[in-house]
């Protein structure tokens, strides 16, 4: 086999200014300073203070007048030196603003376009948390009841809306929603789907045991065409179903010392 010749690395390319002579420095130093002159009039001429600002987006949640107090007042601001970034960052730290952009448009208004943010999920009893599993609303007056609930330790919330998804999609081709995902204070996991079945994983190996839930316990259920009120999962081999009605129990022959509580 041909040895792989260890390509050769890239020549960065450069160049150099000819510095002019003394005469020519002379000669040259006055067009410069005309055009230097010009271009400051021309640049006081066009940065003319800002009349208008706009706002730009699709708004459900974010009202004009929150911009406007975000923004502040633009007095002595002016068209050409006004500082985008800063009015960017005021603009952002507006609850229920994910992102924007701020651009000049000639001759005197400054536009900003504003994404919203899109609530995917509620975090705890009232908190809301966006599409990349952020906590963007702590105390929200109002939450949509169409969303899945997600519980967790403070600080987990990322760890919880990625497991939410992940088991999300899988839970989708079996013709079963997620409702809720919980993780308590002792690393145990817990899910709620749709159709209000309870499903307990405990702490330890959560992956196989979500995937017996999906291959055995899922087409069991769906066989037997009987809503079931738990599913334990909590067993290093196997699981066990508990109906509503005490003596509708199957254990599939697992004992509660089996179980990784």
């Amino acid at each position: 086999m041909a040895r792989n010749r260890k390509a050769a690395p890239k020549k960065k390319s450069a160049f150099r200014l000819r510095l002019p002579s003394a005469a020519r420095v002379a000669v040259v130093a006055v067009p410069i300073g005309v055009v230097a002159g010009a271009g400051l009039a021309l640049t006081a001429l066009l940065d003319r203070p800002i009349s208008r600002i706009a706002a730009v987006g699709e708004f459900e949640r974010v009202s004009a007048a929150q911009v406007e107090a975000a923004v502040g007042e633009l007095d002595g601001q002016r068209f050409l030196s006004a500082d985008l970034d800063a009015l960017r960052a005021r603009v952002t730290a507006l609850v229920w603003v994910d992102d924007a952009v701020v651009r000049r448009r000639w001759p005197d208004t400054i536009e900003i376009e504003l994404t919203e943010q899109e609530p995917a999920a509620r975090w705890q009893k009232r908190g809301l948390l966006n599409v990349r599993g952020e906590l963007f609303v702590a105390e929200a007056r109002h939450v949509p009841p169409e969303l899945p609930r997600l519980t967790g330790p403070d600080g987990s919330e990322a760890r919880v809306a990625a497991e939410y998804l992940r088991m999300r999609d899988r839970l989708l081709p079996l013709g079963l929603s997620l409702a809720a995902v919980e993780l308590d204070s002792r690393g145990a996991w817990r899910i709620e789907l749709g159709n209000g079945l309870d499903v307990r994983f405990g702490r330890l190996e959560l992956e196989p045991r979500f995937e017996r839930f999906l291959t055995v316990v899922a087409p069991m259920l769906a066989s037997l065409g009987r809503p079931a009120d738990y599913v334990d999962l909590r067993y290093s081999k196997g699981f066990s179903v508990a109906w509503t009605a005490p003596d509708a129990r199957a254990e599939n022959g697992r004992k509660e010392s089996d179980k990784d509580v």
